[in-house]
């Protein structure tokens, strides 16, 4: 997995019903865009996290 900053991170639910969530990567924190990220999310707090197999990077060309 490797993102810049300003790339979305989409953390995708793990239940029927529950929603993904949307996070604005706002530092790569490990070496060449791997993780950790320090990331944003819709409501406004922040968190440093190591993606796993249920997320994915939306690069900024790719979410047009």
């Amino acid at each position: 997995m490797h993102a810049t900053k300003g790339d979305q991170l989409v953390q995708h639910g793990r239940v029927v019903g529950e929603h993904d969530k949307v996070a604005e990567i706002v530092e790569v924190m490990g070496d060449e865009g791997t993780p950790p990220y320090r990331v944003r999310f819709e409501d406004g707090h922040e968190a440093v996290c190591s993606p796993g197999p249920d997320s994915e990077i939306r690069h900024g060309e790719s979410r047009r």
